[in-house]
């Protein structure tokens, strides 16, 4: 997911996503323990766009508390 489509989601939409993605990633860890995931990059992939997601969020908030 790319940046520019992050910022583009509400809040909730944020957070919504954030979960999806999660629990995708908690999928994603089990197939990988089983030895069952074809890609593990998407591992790598899937924590990025948590940490994008969460740093939007964040940069959201301390944007709100200085004005």
């Amino acid at each position: 997911m790319d940046i520019k489509d992050i910022r583009k989601l509400s809040d909730n939409d944020l957070k919504k996503k954030i979960r999806e993605t999660k629990d995708e990633l908690f999928t994603k860890r089990m197939q990988q323990a089983n030895g069952t995931l074809e890609k593990p990059k998407e591992l790598n992939v899937l924590r990025k766009n948590v940490a994008k997601m969460k740093t939007v969020l964040r940069e959201r908030e301390i944007e709100e508390e200085n004005k």
